[in-house]
């Protein structure tokens, strides 16, 4: 029997995992399945608990588990621990193994598919939620010239903020979208959930600088954000090829292998 995967979230049947994970499987020869579950919104730790004991070997978390997923880990990556959050478990034994994907998977993209560099650059990070918590420490580790976190609650971007005081060289800013006008930014990354819902953010004009990237965590769609960063002629990408790499990232720890993902992220946006 191939070893079992599976992705839980709610709702799920959206989710591409399955079949990026498929084709990871196809490419490297790896006997394995995955599979699309659908936890109860107040049953994922029984849900999760139940696919380990049946024989699973691993899973993928997403929204809204992300938190509870960290809670339920027995054992944590550094990176899952300065992100609050995990979207990436294995099982051994009795061990649950807590890691967090997303930021890695986030600067692979933006570096090795879109050929932006970080370092040196005015990045802004709009949002202070599980999505935010996840990227803050690989955006840090690229050493931009400065990491603005801005939230519609300013409390919470100065709470998220200050979890990152001292770990790497740049201090994160935090502050609301009001205190945005008059600033400009080379990456603008939107971690919020207003992609979902097709919401506009009240950002400033003219805050997306000349020739830089707004990068939109939400995928398959075109959201207001993307629109807002397509009239002020910057450069707009979703977050397909972000969920292609963090996937590579989890097969990679589960397999011992790193899957070559252009392949992987050409099918998906041919289809």
């Amino acid at each position: 029997m191939p070893d079992r995967y599976a992705v839980f979230g709610n709702p799920i049947s959206h989710s591409q995992s399955p079949r990026i994970h498929a084709l990871f499987a196809a490419q490297t020869g790896e006997e394995m399945s995955y599979e699309a579950l659908l936890a109860p919104l107040d049953g994922f730790a029984t849900a999760v608990r139940a696919f380990a004991m049946s024989g699973g070997r691993g899973a993928n978390v997403t929204l809204p588990f992300k938190e509870q997923a960290f809670c339920l880990a027995t054992e944590l990556t550094p990176r899952a621990k300065a992100a609050g959050a995990v979207n990436t478990l294995s099982f051994d034994g009795t061990a649950l193994r807590g890691d967090n994907t997303d930021g890695a998977g986030l600067v692979r993209d933006l570096k090795a598919n879109l050929g932006f560099d970080i370092a040196g650059k005015r990045v802004l990070l709009l949002g202070a939620g599980g999505a935010a918590h996840g990227v803050v420490l690989p955006l840090l580790d690229e050493q931009p010239a400065a990491l603005t976190i801005a939230n519609r609650t300013e409390e919470k971007a100065f709470r998220l903020a200050l979890a990152f005081a001292g770990r790497r060289g740049t201090l994160p800013e935090a502050c609301g979208f009001t205190a945005l006008t008059g600033r400009e930014f080379e990456l603008v990354i939107n971690a919020t959930s207003a992609g979902l819902s097709d919401t506009a953010l009240p950002l400033p004009p003219r805050l997306f600088a000349a020739r830089g990237l707004a990068y939109e965590m939400v995928y398959g769609r075109e959201t207001a954000f993307m629109r807002q960063a397509h009239a002020a002629g910057c450069r707009v990408a979703d977050g397909l090829g972000m969920l292609v790499e963090q996937a590579a990232e989890a097969f990679q720890g589960w397999r011992g292998m790193r899957p070559a993902t252009g392949p992987v992220l050409a099918r998906l946006k041919s289809r």
